[in-house]
């Protein structure tokens, strides 16, 4: 099995945010053992450079991760579509993790 990053993004909390946890916490749940870990949604970022540390001006900012794992990248496609954040306006990136040592 590969692993995946999804990394949200964008998106508005819909006024009834507890609707929403529900139907993203059903959706994880739904996904098993293939959610190797739900991660954590994210506050607004800095962006660090070699000329400093600036506020992240972007459109589209990063709202949280996870992390899954599938056969390949089209398994792991299909089991993002159905993701609850795609339904409020966000969109999700994903990214094959690469097999090297980190340590």
């Amino acid at each position: 099995m590969k692993k995946f990053v999804l990394v949200y993004r964008g998106a508005v909390q819909p006024d009834d945010g507890s609707q929403h946890m529900q139907d993203w916490m059903a959706w994880v749940h739904g996904l098993g053992t293939a959610m190797l870990d739900p991660g954590l949604p994210v506050m607004a970022s800095k962006t660090v450079s070699t000329t400093g540390v600036h506020d992240t001006e972007s459109d589209d900012p990063v709202a949280g991760i996870s992390i899954l794992q599938a056969a390949d990248f089209e398994a792991a496609l299909a089991m993002v579509k159905p993701c609850p954040h795609l339904s409020i306006g966000g969109t999700i990136e994903v990214a094959e993790a690469m097999d090297m040592p980190m340590a």
